[in-house]
């Protein structure tokens, strides 16, 4: 039988079980009061102009599931990254208005407190940048300009009131609205998997098979080179060689079309491997569907390229370690606290 502490979790007004992670861990609470999932880094970095408080995050949320950031009334940023799956949508690229789709597969919105910078090329610094980016990308929300969403938000009452709440004023702003869904975004943890309570002492959290992945992870398979932290992920920019086999007009430059440096061609951002069973397909242009093909990508040291990370080689990995590999970060699925959708439409015109 497992321990539960009750902790106290103020701004929420109700009283939580957590679970023990180990004998002794005490519970760790987050910027804004909720318990820190196992596993998880507790310096979640929070800007000081753009400070938590849960006005602001039910703000955030109630913004960050609403069409009406579009220009057509139809996608929210929830379209594309569902928190209740993982943080993205599953789809190679996402949709965006009128059906339109781009070349990059939408990454994971859970754990992007611990991500800088944002997007696959790291184009923006902050996730209150990042919020901006979709809302005037044609392919996606489609707007013609931040104003313009908060003038269409600005024009619903209960918006008004909300942001008077939660802001001192009842203007609108394009700033306003993205400090609002970033400090939403901050509350999407996942920690608590399998693989965190096996770290944190509990030998029967993995099966055999999952240990043997996890000594694969750290070492044969190189996974740990990038896939590092709390978080397994860098934050860096690597070419792995996806996408690379096509002619070089062709390829997508990654993090080479924001510092124009051409060390950067074809590199992208280390995504997070948390929740990663949840969120198929993969690699930035949504090309290896699976899990098992993720990895028979890397076993064979991906495709050549004038750019490609040296690390990226053959690994002769074996079938049994492949299978290995696999269960084992199957087992970094966790729970995401905070992915709940409104229930039902908020403030009808």
């Amino acid at each position: 039988m497992r321990i539960s502490r009750v902790v106290w979790v103020g701004w929420l007004g109700l009283m939580l079980l957590v679970p023990a992670a180990g004998l002794g861990q005490a519970v760790v609470n987050t910027p804004w009061g909720t318990p820190l999932p196992l596993g998880l880094d507790p310096n979640i970095p929070v800007p000081a102009d753009n400070p938590m408080s849960p006005d602001k995050i039910e703000l955030g949320r109630l913004l960050y599931f609403d069409v009406r950031l579009s220009a057509d009334g139809t996608i929210a940023c929830a379209s594309c990254h569902v928190p209740a799956a993982g943080g993205t949508d599953n789809r190679a690229t996402s949709a965006g208005i009128r059906g339109q789709t781009g070349g990059r597969s939408a990454p994971t919105v859970v754990n992007s407190a611990y991500v800088q910078p944002h997007f696959w090329d790291g184009r923006a610094a902050s996730l209150e940048e990042q919020a901006k980016g979709p809302q005037t990308n044609p392919i996606e929300m489609g707007n013609p300009d931040l104003e313009s969403v908060a003038k269409r938000i600005g024009a619903i009452a209960g918006y008004r009131a909300r942001f008077q709440d939660t802001f001192g004023g009842e203007a609108v702003t394009p700033d306003r609205i993205a400090q609002a869904i970033a400090a939403y975004e901050r509350t999407l943890l996942s920690g608590n998997s399998r693989v965190d309570r096996f770290r944190s002492g509990d030998q029967s959290a993995l099966v055999a098979e999952e240990q043997k992945g996890l000594e694969l992870f750290n070492g044969k398979a190189l996974c740990i080179t990038c896939h590092s932290g709390a978080n397994f992920a860098d934050n860096r920019f690597h070419n792995i060689g996806v996408g690379t086999q096509k002619p070089e007009a062709e390829v997508d430059a990654g993090r080479m079309k924001v510092t124009n440096d051409p060390k950067d061609w074809a590199a992208f951002k280390t995504p997070t491997v948390r929740d990663i069973a949840r969120t198929a397909p993969y690699m930035h242009d949504g090309s290896e569907k699976t899990l098992e093909s993720v990895v028979e990508y890397y076993d064979r040291g991906g495709f050549p390229n004038k750019n490609r990370d040296p690390l990226m080689r053959p690994l002769g990995l074996s079938a049994e370690e492949k299978r290995a590999l696999v269960a084992f970060l199957k087992a970094l699925d966790g729970e995401i606290q905070n992915a709940q959708a409104p229930t039902a439409e908020v403030f009808p015109r």
